[in-house]
């Protein structure tokens, strides 16, 4: 995905949206599905995953489009959606904790680069080595530097960008089609000896926060709803983008157990999907998808980082954020978020040098951020349709919207849950800090900085984050 022209430029098409939601979603994680999956889980653990959270993204990609519909004058949906339900503080919350899985994201994207180039410059390594992480620092301030500059015709390039990435993936899935052995698929099924629904259970358990991660972008033409030629274009684009993704997503990963034994899966280096590729067709294949991922992850990189600061610009227009956000340079770029952005960026950057396996820590982290946000909204729309509010009197459209919002939310909950303890406890890590942000904002308008219930939910964040810190002191957590 790429960053959509400004207020003044031409507005985007139906199909400029549709290729911005595909484009968010298709990035860094659908070529590392097959190991990902591999290490966790059989086939069945992951036909069952899938399934589960396609329901689930897609009842929260219908209370998107619900949400465009019945609240238009709401631009930068997951935050703007997240305020208007639950006041200034959950709507901070919800900024900065998509904000900070948008910099996670990115971090996903600069260790994959550097892992992929790994494979054929061994000083890479898996990406988090000293060189990986110093020029992986490099790309990411050179990249820092050309976006203050400004970027034009993004919608176009974005639609160019999908497409190149989209094409290699279709490739792989034929190859992977024809190559497909149905004797492996059976003996790769239950992914363990035992197939009772308890082992099965918890490799789903296992699995559910990489689903999510695949599933980050689904609300880009959301985010961007103020660019949009046509309101109802949003949602049709968000449902649209979200069907096309999933069907890549299940494709590549139940294939792939139809290649190989779920053992060499697990023990594929990342990008996984080369692997897979070489193994049907030779070296060439891996080299091919290996390219069309560095293609892939480098459009990707630079929606993420535009994204990320997207969001802390509408929040301080609004001012929840701090004013110092809102300021745009002479190109239009929103220059404050975007030198806060990339300084987060580098910090977990520096983290990723000390994780065992960083890539996976951040996909999953990334997950752990964004759930809380989707959660969010997928609450709002519940609370519209239970309060009734731009309903019409006997309007069937609220029971429906209020069952698909009712499913998303419990479906975010049980994401949240399926995570654990250790990553709540990350998150809260960097919610607490991430509040300063909000008590700058309240001192510029001399505002009451917490209500009674505000204070209450800061308090917990603090004792959870306080309670993070000791565990990953004490070992008792890692990364």
């Amino acid at each position: 995905m790429a960053h959509p022209p400004n207020a003044a430029d031409q507005k985007l098409s139906r199909n400029a949206l549709i290729a911005l939601v595909i484009g968010s979603m298709v990035g860094s994680g659908i070529f590392a599905l097959p190991a990902a999956f591999g290490r966790t889980t059989g086939a069945l653990g992951a036909m069952i995953a899938w399934a589960i959270a396609g329901s689930g993204m897609l009842m929260l990609a219908f209370v998107f489009q619900t949400l465009s519909h019945r609240k238009p004058d709401l631009d930068a949906g997951i935050y703007a959606y997240a305020r208007a339900g639950f006041g200034d503080y959950i709507g901070f919350a919800s900024a900065v904790g998509y904000w900070i899985g948008c910099c996670l994201a990115d971090v996903a994207c600069l260790v994959l680069i550097k892992a992929t180039l790994g494979q054929f410059f061994p000083v890479f390594g898996d990406g988090t080595t000293p060189v990986a992480i110093a020029s992986a620092s490099v790309l990411l301030w050179g990249v820092h530097i050309l976006l203050l500059r400004g970027i034009k015709s993004a919608a176009t390039l974005n639609t160019i960008a999908t497409y190149t990435k989209i094409i290699p993936i279709l490739l792989f899935i034929g190859t992977a089609v024809i190559a497909f052995n149905g004797d492996l698929f059976a003996v790769n099924f239950h992914g363990t000896e035992q197939s009772d629904a308890s082992s099965v259970s918890s490799q789903v358990r296992g699995t559910m926060l990489l689903t999510v991660f695949v599933f980050v972008g689904i609300e880009g033409a959301s985010v961007y709803s103020r660019y949009a030629r046509s309101r109802a274009d949003i949602g049709f684009a968000t449902i649209a983008g979200f069907l096309t993704v999933l069907g890549l997503l299940v494709l590549v990963t139940l294939l792939s157990y139809g290649v190989l034994p779920r053992a060499e899966l697990a023990d594929l280096p990342t990008p996984s999907m080369a692997g897979v590729m070489e193994a049907i067709v030779g070296r060439w294949g891996g080299v091919f998808i290996s390219l069309a991922l560095l293609i892939s992850v480098l459009g990707n990189y630079l929606s993420w980082s535009l994204l990320a600061a997207e969001i802390l610009h509408s929040a301080a227009i609004h001012r929840t954020m701090p004013s110092f956000l809102a300021r745009v340079n002479a190109h239009k770029v929103p220059a404050g978020a975007l030198w806060l952005t990339n300084c987060v960026i580098q910090i977990f950057l520096l983290v990723a040098w000390f994780a065992e396996y960083a890539f996976t820590l951040a996909l999953k982290m990334t997950s752990a951020m964004t759930l809380i946000p989707y959660f969010i909204v997928a609450a709002y729309g519940l609370k519209l349709a239970w309060s009734g509010e731009t309903y019409r009197a006997g309007e069937r459209a609220r029971t429906t919207d209020w069952i698909r919002s009712a499913i998303a939310t419990i479906y975010a909950a049980g994401m949240i849950y399926a995570g654990g303890p250790k990553f709540l406890l990350l998150s809260s890590i960097l919610y607490a800090p991430g509040t300063l942000l909000f008590l700058l904002a309240k001192r510029e308008r001399k505002e009451t900085i917490f209500g009674p219930f505000e204070a209450v939910l800061f308090a917990a964040i603090t004792i959870a984050a306080c309670a993070g810190v000791y565990a990953l002191a004490t070992g008792a957590i890692s990364i």
